[in-house]
């Protein structure tokens, strides 16, 4: 009898211990200490049941051996849950970055401790990037299409982007905002946004040879840099924080790009962003723009000299 009633006891301890890990994949950890204790006290009754409150023999030693198993499997099952729970974060940190940085950055911030948080002043290259004509380009096509066509066009300037170690600071609409230099400057940041407005004047070209025969699809964009001091951090309101970057630098280069259509040029710089690119030894990416003289742009307390990418 007693012979049965050892392999009953264990028999119960693995059922409790298989409710726990079944437990695991459905309930969360206060679930799964619930139904610890409860398996705990489960096997505590049952022990009352059959032996009262004696603890002679085998049976006491048994059944400790059964407490030790279920919360040896409770404790597991826990840190097992923790380990995936913060893992599925990282995964989750990992896709809302790879929105706005590209994967080298993305890697990079994942394995340093660095808190975006932090606000900070520095130096950088802002680029704007917009569409020419946008509202009289689209107002005969379908909703759907007006989307079809802007993921199709911000996929192609998104990768330029980040093909050149540039971070988006955000999609405005039919055109974007990119960033060289935060979250993570180098010292080739004027250099990397120079060759992403080259790479985006040249996607254009093959995008309207590619669509030479669908009128509708022959656009023009506008791409506007300048270099400076920005102030970078997380501004909005606790429900919806936003990391991005400000101040006068950020105002020129919306300028800049605005001016395009004035100069009719499809890319337009500043001297001070030219002079970055001197500074940081990419004199043949500077020779690349050709100097457009000084303009007063609105908002701009004193005229700018820009630079306009020479006809390739």
């Amino acid at each position: 009898m007693s012979i049965r009633f050892h392999h009953f006891t264990f028999a119960v301890a693995s059922l409790y211990v298989a409710v726990i890990l079944i437990g695991a994949h459905d309930l969360e950890c206060t679930g799964i200490i619930f139904s610890g204790i409860s398996c705990v006290a489960l096997t505590a009754l049952s022990y009352l049941l059959t032996h009262g409150i004696t603890f002679v023999g085998a049976a006491p030693l048994r059944s400790m051996v059964s407490f030790a198993t279920i919360a040896t499997t409770t404790a597991l099952v826990l840190k097992n849950r923790s380990a995936n729970e913060s893992l599925a974060e990282v995964k989750r940190e990992r896709r809302n970055l790879a929105r706005f940085f590209s994967p080298e950055i993305v890697k990079r911030l994942v394995q340093i401790d660095v808190p975006l948080t932090a606000a900070r002043r520095e130096k950088a290259a802002v680029l704007f990037a917009d569409v020419v004509g946008f509202t009289a380009l689209t107002s005969e096509k379908t909703p759907d299409e007006v989307i079809g066509f802007l993921r199709e066009l911000l996929a192609m300037l998104g990768e330029a982007v980040f093909a050149h170690g540039g971070s988006i600071d955000k999609f405005l609409g039919d055109g974007l905002m990119a960033v060289f230099g935060p979250p993570l400057a180098s010292d080739r940041d004027a250099t990397n946004a120079a060759r992403c407005a080259i790479r985006m004047h040249d996607c254009l070209a093959h995008w309207n040879v590619r669509h030479a025969n669908n009128p509708s699809k022959l656009i023009r964009i506008a791409v506007g840099i300048h270099w400076g001091e920005v102030v970078q951090g997380d501004i909005g309101t606790d429900k919806r924080l936003e990391f991005t970057v400000v101040g006068d630098t950020v105002n020129i280069a919306s300028r800049v790009e605005a001016y395009c259509r004035t100069l009719n040029a499809t890319v337009l710089v500043t001297g001070d962003f030219i002079q970055s690119l001197i500074a940081e030894g990419s004199v043949d990416v500077a020779n690349a723009f050709t100097s457009e003289g000084k303009h007063l742009l609105r908002g701009c307390r004193k005229p700018l000299h820009l630079y306009s990418l020479k006809v390739r």
